[in-house]
């Protein structure tokens, strides 16, 4: 495929579509891969996918195929989900919840995410289905990005306080933020504190240009 050469030279576009949620998206051709961006970041494969994949390292491949039931907050190009069946093997149920139904209709045909068997899509709010699930998980991954910009629900008590709920006993979180300015960097600070003896939390900087992840333990 000739423009798959020669995104090794230069990114090749693919298609370009405007959404009401993300605004504008784009499946382009870089280095060899097909790659999905919003206007000013990456939002599956390329940098993104290398990021999630040292988070779910720092949990442990091992220990991830053990799991029963991992919720995705946040899908794009399913990314972070193509690691896990691919690469961890993981047999059990992924729950994926994406608030732009654009972005699966790219997925599903770029990413063919609808041929992966053990994955359920839900088009709805993230935060929605967060209070009205009654399904508990042992993994929950929140990457859930509108271009550069993070939803402040994300870092609100309430929030944080539904997802412990519905995370099982030694289950794990896994957020992916973005910290471009020093409030950024004040706001996950602050979120770090939100989270007392009952968890083991770890942050990782630095995880490429500007991202920061974390990963959250519950013991109790």
């Amino acid at each position: 495929m000739f423009a798959k050469f020669f995104s090794y030279f230069i990114p090749i576009n693919v298609i370009t579509k405007n959404s009401s949620v993300s605004k504008s998206l784009e499946v382009t051709w870089n280095n060899g891969e097909l790659v999905l961006d919003s206007k000013n970041t990456n939002y599956s494969y390329g940098s993104l996918q290398r990021i999630l994949r040292k988070g779910l390292k720092y949990i442990g491949f091992e220990r991830i195929k053990e799991f029963e039931n991992i919720l995705v907050l946040g899908v794009a190009g399913a990314s972070v989900i193509k690691t896990l069946v691919d690469e961890i093997k993981f047999k059990g149920k992924i729950t994926g919840v994406e608030i732009d139904s654009n972005i699966i209709e790219i997925a599903n045909k770029y990413f063919k995410i609808n041929e992966i068997k053990n994955l359920e899509i839900i088009i709805d709010d993230a935060f929605e289905y967060v209070l009205k699930t009654k399904t508990k998980y042992d993994l929950i991954i929140i990457d859930i990005f509108q271009d550069t910009k993070m939803p402040n629900f994300l870092f609100e008590d309430y929030f944080i306080n539904r997802i412990n709920f519905i995370l099982n006993k030694n289950g794990f979180i896994l957020f992916n933020t973005m910290i471009i300015n020093e409030k950024d960097r004040i706001r996950n600070l602050d979120y770090k504190k939100k989270f007392d003896d009952n968890y083991s939390l770890r942050m990782y900087p630095k995880v490429e240009e500007h991202n920061e992840l974390f990963t959250i333990k519950k013991l109790i």
